[in-house]
């Protein structure tokens, strides 16, 4: 088996395995009786352009994965010339954003949403990653797609790895600001003492 090959198997696994935790934390959310889907309030927080950036970006996700999955010579196009090394590094940080991602998301438990809206009896977490930084789950997605553009070595995923930092950008203040208005003082003494994703 050729190397593009190996790399390419790891692709498909670090991508479904990166899903497979999605839907698990997600259906554990909707169990405890939450709900996924956005609210009234996520929507004006959010604004309808983050809901067309994530229409396009997932519609575009799925051409590209299904034309990589029937050809991926068709995607040579794209492709750079990356040295081996590094897009084994690659695959090393997309399986060390796993366990980021994993842990995050079983400190938030039924308080974690897709969308910018708050939970009935949310607590602030300070536990877990989020004792040193405060939005670990992104910064777990960044890894994991850093991740991929290294071991892809296609302008694809770079491009969307910079779409997604522009994304949070954007979003990462709205939310701040929710939790503001949330709790107050006790969250603004907690961003004095993290960092957004690297500990203070």
């Amino acid at each position: 088996m050729s190397m593009e090959s190996l790399l390419r198997i790891s692709f498909w696994l670090l991508f479904g395995g990166m899903i497979v935790m999605q839907v698990y934390f997600a259906s554990r959310v909707r169990q405890s009786g939450e709900r996924i889907v956005a609210d009234r309030d996520a929507i004006e927080r959010e604004g309808w352009w983050y809901a067309i950036v994530r229409a396009i970006g997932s519609l575009s996700l799925i051409a590209f994965l299904v034309l990589y999955a029937i050809n991926p010579s068709w995607m040579g196009i794209l492709s750079l010339p990356f040295p081996v090394w590094l897009r084994w590094a690659g695959v090393a940080l997309g399986v060390c954003s796993f366990g980021l991602y994993a842990w995050a998301q079983a400190t938030l438990g039924k308080a974690w949403s897709p969308h910018l809206q708050m939970r009935e009896e949310h607590g602030l977490i300070t536990t877990g990653p989020y004792a040193w930084i405060r939005h670990p789950i992104y910064l777990a997605l960044l890894v994991f797609l850093t991740g991929i553009a290294l071991s892809t070595a296609n302008w694809f995923f770079i491009a969307l790895l910079v779409v997604s930092i522009i994304v949070l950008a954007l979003r990462i203040p709205k939310e701040e600001q929710m939790m503001i208005e949330e709790f107050g003082e006790a969250y603004k003494e907690y961003v004095e003492k993290t960092g957004i994703f690297i500990p203070k």
